[in-house]
């Protein structure tokens, strides 16, 4: 039976690349994990194992340490950028790039008032801690005219301890919850939002700042809205966001409820006044949608697990 090549794509994943920039006795830390895709005319590796198209991913490993040095790493964004663009239109069998980096955050470690015995606090400018909260992501796509790039965040937890109820739900002979007008609403937020910036003619976003008011406007519509459900949260979050930032055409939110069920502790004599509770890791309730600038279609895939 006759058989043809489908889609393909290879390149160099999850390459660890850490930026130290000394500005004086102040240091700087971009933390990254790269991994880059290559596809084009790839047909006679294949089918033959001719290798004469073929970029090694052991050359796209390199490339990313020495653009590091070359470039800085401004932005996950922009490094990104500079490496799709230099794939594309520095090897001609090469006809789309895609970028996929995870930043991982690192806060300034703050001293102490007193001087140290062995350094002054004040000359502390070179010590960090690893944030433990979510990861920052994103993907950049270049086929050599246009751009995508999707951005997001994975891993935020949040929680409000109140202002969430549930209840007017459709009930059978197999439901066994209980309504619920005072509960806690936890989640652990993955979000994915694309830009409208797609060619070289644009004026390109400010990445970080971009982020930065992102993560803002989705953290207050969670804490400022009175929730009757988590799909009203999410559609609030992703809203707030549309609204704000006009460089976004697009985000979707993969939201599972970290249940907190209240502890009944009436066999003890305990009253519970909406103090105690069981937080449960599994099963959860996973709440998933897009929310879209009006007038724009979503290319955000529906199933975010590779992205």
């Amino acid at each position: 039976m006759a058989t043809i090549l489908g889609q393909n794509q290879y390149g160099k994943a999850e390459n660890r690349v850490v930026k130290i920039t000394r500005d004086g006795d102040t240091h700087h830390i971009k933390d990254l994990n790269v991994s880059v895709a290559l596809s084009g005319d790839m047909d006679d590796v294949h089918y033959s194992g001719s290798n004469a198209n073929v970029l090694p991913t052991d050359t796209t490993k390199n490339t990313v340490y020495a653009f590091a040095k070359e470039h800085g790493i401004e932005s996950a964004e922009q490094f990104g950028i500079h490496l799709a663009r230099w794939f594309v239109n520095s090897q001609e069998p090469i006809q789309r790039a895609r970028i996929r980096i995870e930043e991982y955050a690192w806060d300034r470690i703050a001293t102490s008032d007193a001087n140290s015995k062995f350094i002054g606090s004040d000359e502390v400018n070179h010590s960090f801690v690893r944030q433990g909260m979510e990861t920052r992501v994103t993907q950049i796509t270049y086929d050599g005219t246009n751009w995508e790039v999707i951005s997001g965040l994975k891993d935020l937890v949040v929680m409000n301890s109140t202002n969430s109820e549930f209840w007017g739900y459709v009930k059978d002979k197999y439901t066994t919850l209980k309504e619920a007008y005072d509960r806690i609403l936890a989640t652990q937020v993955s979000a994915r939002w694309r830009f409208n910036w797609s060619d070289d003619d644009q004026r390109m976003p400010n990445w970080e700042k971009s982020y930065a008011e992102t993560r803002k406007h989705m953290l207050q519509a969670f804490a400022e809205t009175y929730s009757l459900s988590l799909q009203q949260t999410l559609y609030q979050m992703g809203s707030r966001i549309i609204n704000h930032r006009s460089e976004i055409d697009e985000v979707r939110f993969s939201l599972p409820n970290k249940h907190h069920f209240l502890v009944d502790l009436e066999p003890f004599g305990l009253k519970n006044d909406n103090e105690v509770y069981f937080a449960a890791d599994r099963p959860y309730g996973l709440i998933e949608a897009t929310v879209l600038r009006d007038g724009v279609d979503a290319r955000i895939p529906v199933d975010m697990t590779n992205l």
